[in-house]
This record gives C-alpha cells, sequence and structure tokens, in this order.
C-alpha cells in the first residue's frame, strides 16, 4: 500500500523521466523501504519502453552486463518512430565493481548521439557514492531520497499505534509479521540487518575488523539514546581495534541508514568532530530486537522504554532530515547538564528535550544552552509539553522555521 509520502515520491519520479533526457536519477535509501516496489509501479505509468533489471545475482556482477543491458535498452528506444525513448532501470548496481565509469561512459555516448535512453539507478546513497556517484557521474545524477518510514506512514498503511510504531519501527516488509514477534524478531535480524552487514557494508567495503564491526553495531543498538565516548567503547568491545577505526565503522553503519553517531553541539563545526558521539539507531526496530524484550515487556519497563521513545525521537528527527539542505541534528552536553537533540541550520538553532518518563543521569540543561548559545527555540517533546503523537505526525523542519 502506497502512503502521501510514497506517491509524493513517485510523482516526483514520474514527472523527472516524462521530461527530456537530462540526469540520472538516483533512487537511494536503506534496504526494505519500498525502492524497487516504488520505481516498478512508475514504471507501469509510462507510455515507453521500460526495461528493469537487478544486479543482486553474483554472477551478474561485471561491468560487460550494464552494456548488454544498456544496449537492449537502446534498442526499446528505436522501436517505433515516435517512441519518446526508452527508461533503462539498474537496481543494486553499486554491487558491480567500477560500474560509475561505465554508466559515465554509456550516458556519455547516448548524449553525442541523442539516444533516448531515459536511466534509473537503485541503491544506497553513500555506497554509492564511495563507488564513484559523485566523482564519475558529477554533475550528471539527481537524487530522490527514500528513508525509513515514518509513524505517518505506517499509520496509513497498517493502522499502527504509536507505541506500535516506537517499538516496532519503520520497516513496512515487517508489518504483516508483528502478531508474532518471534518470526518479526527473525525477519529484522536475518532479511535487514544481516543482509545490510554482509551484502552492503562488508562485501562493498574495506573492513579489516568485520568482527569488530558487528560489535559496534549490537553495541550501538544496545545504547542508542546514549552518549558514549570512544574509549569507553572499546573497553566494552572485544576485538583490538582503535578510536579511529570505530569512527570510520560507525561512518559505513550510518551510510547503510542503521546505526549513527551525533556529533556535540558546541556552536563550533570544527570542534564537533572531536566530540563523544550520541548513538542513534535509525529505525528503533534494530533496538527492539537487541533489548530482547518483548513489546508488552518493554512497555512495562519505564526505563527501557524511556530510552526506546527517546531514540524513536532521535530517528525521526534524522530520518525526517533526509534530503534537506544546510540542517545539522546534535546533541550538547556539560557536565551534569544535557539538551537531548539540537537541530541547527544557519541563523536558527532549536533545542530539544524528551520527557519519556525515563531517570535520566544528566539534568535538563535546557536553561544553561539557552543562556549561552540563545536558540531561537525551545521545545519540549511529551510530558507536559509537546504531545508526542503530535511530534511524530510533524515535519521536522516545521522546528527550525
Amino acid at each position: 500500500m502506497a502512503t502521501t509520502f510514497q506517491r509524493a515520491i513517485a510523482h516526483v519520479l514520474h514527472a523527472r523521466l516524462q521530461e527530456n533526457r537530462k540526469f540520472i536519477q538516483v533512487v537511494a535509501g536503506p534496504r526494505q523501504v519500498g525502492k524497487t516496489t516504488l520505481v516498478l509501479q512508475v514504471m507501469q505509468t509510462l507510455d515507453c519502453p521500460t526495461h528493469y533489471v537487478t544486479a543482486d545475482e553474483p554472477q551478474l556482477r561485471s561491468v560487460a552486463w550494464i552494456q548488454q543491458q544498456w544496449d537492449i535498452a537502446r534498442l526499446k528506444s528505436r522501436e517505433i518512430v515516435s517512441n519518446p525513448g526508452a527508461v533503462l532501470v539498474l537496481d543494486e548496481i553499486q554491487k558491480i565493481p567500477q560500474w560509475s565509469e561505465t554508466v559515465k561512459r554509456l550516458w556519455d555516448e547516448d548524449t553525442r548521439l541523442a539516444t533516448p535512453v531515459k536511466v534509473v539507478v537503485l541503491g544506497s546513497a553513500p555506497l554509492l557514492v564511495q563507488q564513484g556517484l559523485t566523482e564519475s557521474l558529477a554533475g550528471r545524477f539527481e537524487i530522490i531520497p527514500l528513508t525509513h518510514w515514518s509513524y505517518l506512514e505506517m499509520q496509513a498503511a497498517f493502522g499502527w499505534t504509536l507505541p506500535q510504531f516506537i517499538y516496532f519501527g519503520g520497516y513496512p516488509g515487517s508489518a504483516a509479521l508483528m502478531a508474532d514477534e518471534t518470526r518479526w524478531t527473525h525477519y529484522v535480524l536475518d532479511a535487514l540487518v544481516e543482509t545490510t552487514l554482509a551484502k552492503d557494508i562488508l562485501l562493498l567495503n574495506r573492513v579489516d575488523k568485520p568482527a569488530l564491526l558487528r560489535q559496534l553495531f549490537g553495541l550501538g543498538c544496545q545504547y542508542s539514546s546514549q552518549i558514549l565516548s570512544y574509549q569507553k567503547m572499546l573497553g566494552q568491545l572485544h576485538d583490538a581495534g582503535n578510536t579511529t577505526t570505530l569512527a570510520h565503522y560507525l561512518k559505513l553503519l550510518s551510510g547503510a541508514g542503521m546505526l549513527t553517531g551525533l556529533p556535540k553541539f558546541t556552536g563550533n563545526i570544527v570542534r564537533q568532530k572531536a566530540s563523544s558521539p550520541k548513538l542513534q539507531v535509525q529505525n528503533t526496530a534494530l533496538m527492539s530486537t537487541s533489548l530482547s524484550l518483548s513489546f508488552q515487556e518493554m512497555c512495562n519497563t519505564p526505563d527501557k522504554w524511556g530510552r526506546l521513545v527517546e531514540s524513536a525521537v532521535g530517528a525521526h528527527l534524522l530520518n525526517g532530515l533526509v534530503g534537506t539542505r544546510h540542517i545539522t541534528l546534535s546533541y550538547w552536553r556539560e557536565g551534569h547538564q544535557e539538551v537531548d537533540f539540537v537541530l541547527h541550520k544557519p541563523d536558527y538553532v532549536t533545542a530539544i528535550e524528551v520527557k519519556s518518563g525515563q531517570r535520566k543521569e544528566a539534568l535538563s540543561g535546557m536553561e544553561t544552552f539557552a543562556t549561552l548559545y540563545k536558540p531561537q527555540r525551545l521545545l519540549e517533546v511529551g510530558g507536559q509539553g509537546l504531545p508526542l503523537e503530535t511530534f511524530f505526525t510533524m515535519p521536522v523542519t516545521e522546528w527550525v522555521q
């Protein structure tokens, strides 16, 4: 079932493919958020020949395969005189080494010869960038980002309540398994976590210590919404490593849409890089499966439920910023005072405090933060502040304008 957001994205893609051939369209986002489904639905609405292929099969991973599929699209574009062109969709193309150089060569050939082949590429945005998207294809592509599904999307598609969304997260493919939590857990761990780690990170990037990366992911899920220095992380991980390695692995996990480390807000971007990160899952399903408590047990454990609520707020903020420009998400802490999240764009700062019912080691630092940085907005979410239900139905950009 397509949500309003999904239909809006489909409309954008359809409109771009109806234009004269201009850019390669890159539909990018984490696994299992509906990229392939959306593109296939758009293909059915086009009044021109289309050709969809995927590089998901290991035996297909060669640049010659790209050339073969491109030639098929070229033939389809010439089938009739009045043909407006053909659309070629290359799914999972980042799995082919040196794919971007081949796509650049073929795209430039078609540009010189005025061959009306339009191209859509599907994959995970940061991984595609690492494989040469911005280098080889600079000036030739547009990105259409997809994110983990929001509360409004899961509510519209599956009728979920807010507590269900906070626990089960925003993976639409898992919705049918919610009634059987054992199956749901296996789906998340096997079809999402393991597939992303094995196929999207370890297979496509140089990772000298794969066991350390997996341990870091597990630690990050358990400690989501908490600030943890790299030195403390090393103290809890079994595999030897250093802070530089951990920071790199955290960047890979973030690029795959799984786990990120929010920097400390200091009003000085340079100093952010040296701060201890606040670990943040990008989908709360990853945290729920790591804590090994059922939905009902989690709801009845105030401290853990409070951490899950704060993580859900952080994930909502992260996903809501995808595709925006000049807006950053961070946290602030000095001594025993803390502000859970800070939204910042030039000339506008919003401090966000989450009231989830959990006991926090740090005290609210809103008053001190307001004195130091003069934010334009102080936002309390939950408790006697803005209701959680309202917060999760509002666009993130609303809080920085």
